[in-house]
């Protein structure tokens, strides 16, 4: 593809990325709401203010505890390394009022183990929203180290350098672009959660939107597209600095493997800590919901057997639907990912920055403006509403932005001297691209792919409202069951969902970490271990 048809592609996508925005400004003019009354009124500023924090705050600690993680599971000896890279992306796939909940019900009043003081407002949704989301991070970050060649870490060791010094000059630098894609994937999510800041009582923006969508469609709608301007800033921000931010393209295999030393015990007890709280607690709590639920068979449950019975369809659609996001998510998004970086233009920035903006709209913003143009369509476009083109298509423009910066951190570390000797090789743009920059920024591009697929599992709003008539999901019966307070139908669904999880996700993390792990143990000395992190090293 040329440099032309390159740009007008990301164009193209960028255009169908603004239609939640389209939607969000021309219901607002054509309802008379008034914009800056409602920006500037003490009821918008308060939750405003508070959801930029709580969405700084949980990027911010979302970027430490991801980026350790990815950095304690790909490059050093971590016992159970193989393990852990598959059970640490897994809470990403638990809906955040269900996750909100399983906490609550596990530390909270008359929980299963009852804490003083009660976990609740603006540190109990960071601590929620963080366990839940630091996946954003450590996918991202995990595919970038996997990749990242050995010869700059071993020509700083070579010159002196211990081995936090290191991590520190050569690796992080190597993940910056990813560990910033991961932090603006987390920020932007705290922006449009709905679910844990509500069970948390911590008032934000999000909860305004849909305490009003009912009362004043209007001035929902407002709330909306000030949540939509605020991303908008945010991603031309970001898509600003990235350009300023000097490339670090080093690839290769056989990455180093430091030993930990004495810092095995506090490393595994800080990995076995997220895992307990973010994934354990939670399964914890939905075995001991069906348990309980086992008791009470006829007032609502109709038993495990019948539950599972139930489920398979459900399962099915999921599982379908997921990887059908992913899959289109990845392609429609790539033309974009791969223009902001090798072909850098007003144009593929501004579609960047609508791709990620889109994001921080709460999903049933997404689904409506769908449902209003679908409807509104001339001909035979009308007749895709409530169908699963539209659905998967929902899923895409909400979730892209998941897909676009892995892919983006993927393409700007493939040093740009493969693609010139191959030119200087009278080879071909598409061999090229499918020979030697696609193979290189797979990681990156499924990185991308888990995210979207993990999250279209729990996704709630847009199912409801784009799915066809007797379509249902895993999350959608999650929803049903705790409107209906069937708390053991709740958690015998929740159980089911981390499952598929994990199943799908085996082709993306846990067979390319244990081949990688193989291929580690059996490499030669470049491989090997060195002087641990915790050993006390001098120059």
């Amino acid at each position: 593809m040329g440099s032309r048809q390159l740009t007008v592609a990301a164009g193209v996508v960028g255009l169908l990325f603004l239609f939640p925005i389209g939607y969000l400004l021309v219901r607002t003019v054509t309802l008379g709401s008034d914009l800056g009354n409602t920006l500037f009124s003490s009821t918008t500023a308060r939750p405003l203010v508070n959801s930029l924090l709580i969405a700084s705050s949980t990027a911010a600690l979302s970027a430490v505890v991801g980026t350790t993680l990815a950095l304690l599971v790909a490059r050093t000896d971590l016992p159970g390394r193989s393990i852990w890279r598959w059970a640490l992306a897994l809470p990403l796939v638990i809906p955040s009022f269900v996750g909100a909940t399983a906490v609550l019900a596990a530390f909270g009043p008359g929980g299963l183990i009852e804490l003083v003081p009660r976990i609740q407002g603006f540190w109990g949704a960071l601590a929620i929203l963080t366990l839940l989301t630091y996946p954003y991070v450590y996918l991202p970050v995990l595919a970038r180290l996997s990749t990242t060649a050995s010869s700059l870490e071993e020509a700083a060791r070579l010159l002196g350098d211990s081995s936090w010094q290191a991590v520190r000059k050569v690796v992080l630098p190597q993940a910056r672009g990813s560990i910033v894609a991961g932090t603006l994937l987390v920020f932007l999510y705290g922006l449009s959660d709905f679910g844990a800041v509500s069970l948390m009582r911590f008032d934000t923006i999000t909860r305004a939107i849909f305490s009003a969508q009912l009362s004043d469609r209007a001035t929902s709608l407002t709330l909306g597209l000030v949540l939509a301007l605020v991303a908008l800033l945010v991603a031309a921000v970001d898509r600003s600095s990235a350009g300023r931010r000097p490339p670090v393209t080093t690839v290769g295999s056989g990455q180093l493997h430091y030993a930990l030393g004495w810092a095995t015990g506090p490393a595994l007890g800080f990995t076995a800590l997220v895992v307990g709280l973010g994934l354990a607690t939670p399964l914890l709590v939905f075995i001991v919901w069906v348990v309980r639920g086992s008791s009470t068979i006829g007032v609502g449950y109709s038993g495990l057997g019948d539950s599972l019975g139930f489920l398979v369809e459900p399962t099915l659609s999921s599982a379908g639907a997921a990887a059908l996001a992913a899959a289109a998510a990845v392609i429609i998004t790539l033309p974009v990912a791969y223009a902001s970086v090798r072909r850098r233009s007003w144009v593929s920035e501004s579609a960047g920055t609508a791709v990620t903006s889109v994001f921080a709209l709460p999903g049933l913003v997404v689904a409506i403006a769908l449902a209003f143009w679908a409807i509104r369509a001339p001909g035979l476009m009308g007749a895709f509403y409530q169908t699963l083109p539209l659905l998967v298509l929902g899923y895409v423009l909400h979730f892209g932005a998941q897909a676009l910066g892995p892919s983006q951190a993927g393409i700007a570390g493939i040093p740009k001297r493969f693609d010139e000797a191959a030119r200087t090789l009278g080879v071909g743009a598409r061999r090229r691209f499918l020979t030697i920059e696609l193979p290189l920024m797979a990681p990156g591009i499924l990185a991308g792919a888990g995210l979207v697929l993990l999250s279209t599992l729990k996704e709630l709003p847009a199912t409801l409202i784009l799915a066809p008539i007797g379509f249902e999901t895993l999350a959608t019966r999650i929803w049903n069951a705790a409107e209906d307070g069937f708390f053991a139908e709740v958690g015998i669904t929740a159980l089911v969902l981390v499952v598929l999880s994990a199943v799908l996700t085996w082709p993306l993390l846990i067979r390319r970490g244990i081949s990688r792990v193989g291929r580690d143990h059996r490499g030669g000395p470049e491989c090997g271990h060195r002087r641990g992190v915790g050993d006390a090293e001098s120059r």
